[in-house]
């Protein structure tokens, strides 16, 4: 089922939009700034209208079982809140304020999962749900109720309890894995059941296999999509051998974004969608 899963019906959208552009931009928590929170309505909504073809979407659940869009570990920056939200319950959640990007307490809420999927329904958008492998137990069945499987993305490191879910589960959702290792990708083959699309590759360095360029071009012709990361989430952890949105900035675009293209990437992550996508409109008018 792996080698032509890119004509399956559920990824229409996502094929359509790869045929479309030189790349795709994928919109990291979406676009935040001022008082637009990440991970938020009006940051994916500023992203869409920064040229973004991807939303990145982190979601968490409460202690009593309640989806919201939130990525842990941001509680003291983004709350003022020590403990994790997963720790949370529901209500107490809803009964916090956002601090915006200036550290001001804001009259705006966590965003519940469900708001936030029948608001994007129908938008043209597909809608990488990060970070909630954990509960995909519980996610997957409550995905299915929102009629979204051509838009919604999942991904997650490479675990046999993750993708023994994805395999069991009725309805296929697009799935890219993250890979680190050369042996992670015999192991998602194996898994013949499942909707796999694309693959997230990391590379520390230029060293590392998934930057070598036949590593790529053979999963490249397994009809698997190749997803990049040009964001930096700090100094120490290294997505894409230092190839990123700031070298991109600070240098120019060939310096970061130029060479993920060069790699043969289909996807960019990005959180700098506006100036990825006068890149890119760059590359179109190149390109006849």
């Amino acid at each position: 089922m792996i080698e032509n899963k890119n004509n399956n019906d559920t990824i229409n959208l996502l094929n359509e939009k790869v045929a479309s552009e030189p790349f795709l931009i994928a919109v990291h928590r979406g676009s935040s700034m001022g008082n637009i929170i990440e991970n938020t309505l009006p940051a994916f909504y500023a992203a869409m209208q920064s040229g973004a073809d991807i939303l990145e979407i982190d979601v968490v659940r409460s202690i009593d079982g309640k989806f919201y869009v939130f990525h842990d570990g941001n509680e003291r920056r983004l709350l003022g809140q020590e403990q994790n939200i997963r720790e949370m319950d529901s209500a107490f959640i809803e009964s916090l304020n956002y601090r915006n990007n200036i550290g001001q307490v804001v009259n705006y809420q966590v965003e519940k999962l469900e708001h936030v999927l029948t608001s994007l329904k129908d938008s043209g958008m597909l809608l990488n749900l990060d970070r909630s492998w954990s509960d995909w137990d519980t996610l997957l069945p409550f995905l299915d109720q929102f009629d979204m499987a051509d838009q919604i993305i999942l991904k997650s490191p490479v675990e046999q309890s993750y993708l023994a879910i994805l395999e069991q589960h009725s309805v296929k959702y697009s799935y890219m894995p993250i890979v680190k290792k050369l042996d992670e990708i015999d192991e998602v083959l194996n898994y013949q059941n499942m909707n796999l699309t694309g693959m997230e590759l990391i590379a520390e360095d230029e060293e590392s296999a998934f930057f070598q360029d036949d590593i790529i071009r053979s999963i490249k012709e397994r009809g698997l999509f190749i997803w990049l990361n040009a964001i930096v989430l700090n100094h120490k952890d290294v997505l894409y051998a230092k190839y990123d949105d700031d070298q991109s900035i600070i240098k120019g675009p060939a310096y970061g974004w130029g060479k993920l293209v060069e790699k043969g990437c289909d996807i960019i992550q990005t959180d700098w969608p506006s100036l990825l996508d006068q890149y890119r409109q760059e590359i179109r008018k190149k390109n006849g």
